[in-house]
């Protein structure tokens, strides 16, 4: 297990999405090289004093890199401090380095936080050996055991915030696309619903219009109204798509929309029966039986040949409410039944609102679509 998780690190790629170099981080590397100027100038004590002067100016610069190569940036300021602490353990003097030098842990932060898994293992090696070349050089008890801690706290606070950002761009990641399958269900529906109606008007309006013009006619108008509520649907999906514009929450189609569904049909029989004391059903409840009985209707044109007769049927009983959608179309046996977007999508709401769905071909002739669900939605 230990080997699968430092496999796994090692192949960690970068953090995504790393700030660019902002004017805070100027000041900051700025207001740093002052401090270590003005330390290594004041401090009486400081061994080596132009060398480590220099060494904290020189470093503080490297700030501005931290995100984007920030492995680069722990190798050069913990290789120096590792040069620093070899030349203070063979040359006998005391720990060379300003105070103002701290910062350092900024990059161990900055390594873990941005970098790769490669990159956080090679750094935090190369911080554990400059940290043990300079407690040899020079151990001074306590102090030591708080600089280890104060290392440790900056990886486990690069850590900690790249696993929340983390989380929460999979948490965005996952509500994007939990929204464009919703929006790929509505396209679908909305667009095969009336599609299929406007092909089967226009089908019936071309053999009809030889010897019965005025049924032609008839067609034509049917045609322009499918067409007209198709474009109107389709702009309230792509206001929605469209970055910047507001998402305007038309109402939705429901169980009594039903009715009116059926009377559009270009079937010669869309029976629909409704129970005359159904409560008021929760929005998306309503939405749903709505969206399952359009898709069903919608198959019933496309797929059932000859289907002369669709029967629509909701009933609500025990706290369960009931869709079924059968029609009296002719299925060849011999062609396979093919399970597209309609069915997955009908499914996926189904199950979204915790119920279930059934469809498949009737032991007579036609298809049938038979969905229960609560009739209150999960929250």
């Amino acid at each position: 297990m230990t080997t699968n998780a430092l496999s796994s690190l090692w192949t960690e790629p970068r953090a995504p999405d790393a700030p660019a170099r902002m004017s805070r981080d100027w000041v900051l590397a700025g207001a740093l090289m002052v401090a270590a100027l003005l330390e290594g100038v004041l401090r009486n004590d400081v061994a080596w004093r132009p060398l480590a002067t220099i060494v904290a100016v020189v470093l503080a610069p490297l700030l501005l890199w931290r995100r984007t190569h920030p492995l680069v940036c722990v190798l050069v300021a913990f290789g120096t401090a590792m040069a620093l602490g070899l030349a203070s353990l063979l040359g006998g003097a005391p720990s060379v380095g300003l105070d103002t030098m701290v910062y350092v842990l900024v990059f161990v932060y900055a390594l873990v936080r941005w970098g790769s898994g490669r990159e956080i293992v090679i750094g935090l090696a190369v911080v554990a050996v400059a940290a043990g070349i300079g407690t040899v050089a020079d151990y001074t008890g306590p102090a030591d055991a708080f600089g280890g801690f104060a290392v440790l706290a900056a990886a486990a606070a690069g850590a900690a915030l790249r696993y929340r950002a983390e989380s929460w761009r999979r948490a965005l990641d996952q509500g994007r696309s939990r929204e464009r399958v919703g929006l790929a269900r509505e396209l679908h529906d909305i667009v095969a619903h009336h599609v299929s109606a406007i092909a089967v008007q226009a089908q019936a309006g071309r053999a009809i219009a030889g010897q019965r013009p005025e049924a032609a006619l008839e067609a034509l108008a049917a045609i322009e109204g499918e067409a007209s509520r198709t474009l109107a649907e389709m702009r309230a999906v792509v206001r929605v798509l469209r970055d910047g514009a507001p998402a305007v929450d038309a109402p939705q189609p429901g169980v009594a929309d039903l009715v009116a569904l059926a009377r559009r049909a270009p079937v010669p029989v869309v029976d629909v029966r409704l129970p005359d004391d159904l409560d008021e059903l929760p929005p998306q409840v309503d939405a749903v039986i709505y969206r399952l009985a359009q898709e069903a209707l919608t198959n019933a044109l496309r797929h059932a040949r000859d289907a002369s007769r669709v029967e629509i049927r909701v009933a609500e009983d025990a706290g369960r409410l009931r869709l079924r959608v059968t029609d009296d179309g002719l299925i060849d046996p011999a062609l396979p039944v093919h399970h597209g977007f309609g069915l997955l999508g009908m499914t996926e709401r189904v199950q979204l609102l915790g119920g279930t769905l059934r469809a498949g071909p009737a032991p007579e002739r036609g298809w049938t679509v038979d969905a229960e669900l609560p009739a209150r939605a999960r929250r």
